[in-house]
């Protein structure tokens, strides 16, 4: 056996190692971070090009910036030039890689073909695509216009095809790529006030495993990342974040906390990098354990979806 003092020793070099649960650091806002922390290597993705659909905020922005971290030249598409704008700035001034921000409508495969083209213009090839672009608010069935439902499927299903298809015929069947789908677990139990949002990411994750199937040979590895409850987010802001915090519900949730964007950037650069080389046709969730805890209730769900109703007139 070991000696006493050498058992101590042991025992306090433990103690002081943080837990394997520990949160790294992010900030709420959209902007990169102030420090980073690298647990992967720093060259991870150099010489590569991630093409990141709705990269100008949120998740989608600090995916790019994490990607960039690692080496990644990046191209952020959004329908608003102004905010990918500002957003590609940040992000060249922190990583002192390359980012060059597009106006696209993923709805629109014209627009997005456009956008495709002039990225392989300017880096001549595109090694992973993130669809991240979505489009997601509360509401009951009963009260979804069609038009609604339809807007909902157009960006987050059909966007998804297009950008993914134009992205494979321009680039990938001949060269192998990456694809990561930023989908969601709306659908595993079925959520309430989200038929839009769980119809659309439930086809997604279909989408994924038909095209991890079918392009496999071609050497392109197609995955699916499902975040949950995720702070400084969009997502968070419109989707009763607040009132869930309120509420105590993350206390509930099986890491008891909600996550943040620089953990699903992580998520990403996995499934994105040589790591996850066997890696095709899968979903990795993110979210804590929230969907197989949290609350799904409809009478307290519609409360919360009558008052943010009211907040907004």
């Amino acid at each position: 056996s070991l000696p006493c003092k050498e058992r101590s020793t042991r025992a306090r070099a433990m103690s002081e190692l943080p837990t394997l649960d520990l949160p790294p650091e992010d900030i709420e806002t959209d902007d990169c971070l102030l420090s980073y922390n690298y647990l992967y290597s720093p060259t991870l993705l150099k010489g590569r090009v991630a093409f990141i659909t709705g990269g100008g905020s949120g998740i989608g922005f600090r995916i790019a910036e994490i990607f960039m971290r690692h080496g990644c030249d990046t191209i952020i598409v959004s329908r608003n030039l102004q905010r990918v704008s500002e957003a590609a700035e940040k992000l060249k001034v922190s990583t002192g890689q390359r980012c060059l921000p597009l106006s696209g409508d993923v709805r629109d495969a014209q627009s997005m073909n456009a956008a495709v083209e002039e990225a392989l213009r300017i880096f001549s090839r595109v090694d992973i695509l993130v669809n991240n672009a979505a489009g997601n608010f509360l509401c009951p069935a009963s009260s979804l216009s069609l038009n609604a439902f339809k807007t909902v499927i157009d960006i987050d299903t059909v966007g998804t095809f297009n950008a993914s298809k134009i992205l494979f015929e321009r680039f990938f069947r001949d060269n192998g790529g990456v694809i990561v789908n930023i989908t969601a677990t709306l659908s595993f139990r079925g959520q309430v006030l989200q038929v839009h949002a769980g119809s659309a990411k439930a086809a997604v994750d279909a989408m994924t495993r038909h095209l991890a199937v079918e392009w496999g040979p071609s050497r392109v590895r197609v995955n699916c990342l499902a975040p949950g409850p995720v702070s400084g987010t969009e997502g968070m802001r419109r989707l009763g974040g607040a009132a869930a915090e309120a509420a105590g519900v993350w206390a509930t949730l099986p890491l008891q906390r909600i996550g943040n964007k620089t953990e699903i950037a992580h998520g990403a650069l996995f499934l994105a990098s040589p790591l996850a080389s066997f890696v095709t046709g899968t979903t990795l969730v993110m979210d804590g354990g929230s969907w197989m805890t949290s609350q799904n209730h409809l009478a307290p769900s519609l409360d919360l979806w009558a008052s943010g109703l009211k907040k907004d007139k």
